[in-house]
């Protein structure tokens, strides 16, 4: 009785055609510690900001937004020293 070859199977990649990796493959990895992946980037705000909806005058808007990038943080800044000056916060 002659045995049967097994197939080959269809999603078998030849490991030399594997990519080399580089630092660049590395440095873009998944960290573990342990089985917990590690979480790249800005950490978590203790006191993350509030998403509102807030009804301005579309002049006021337009002026807000020409002030350039930010401008929903100055905005912000604006009325936290208001509040501040008036004793409030």
């Amino acid at each position: 009785m002659i045995a049967k070859k097994r197939a080959t199977r269809k999603n078998w990649v030849d490991p030399d055609d594997a990519p080399e990796l580089t630092d660049e493959f590395f440095e873009r990895a998944d960290e573990y510690r342990g089985r917990k992946k590690v979480r790249r980037g800005r950490p978590k705000s203790a006191a993350p900001k509030l998403p509102v909806k807030l009804r301005l005058d579309p002049d006021l808007v337009a002026a807000l937004r020409a002030t350039g990038e930010g401008w929903q943080t100055r905005v912000n800044d604006t009325l936290r020293a208001t509040f501040v000056l008036s004793g409030r916060l």
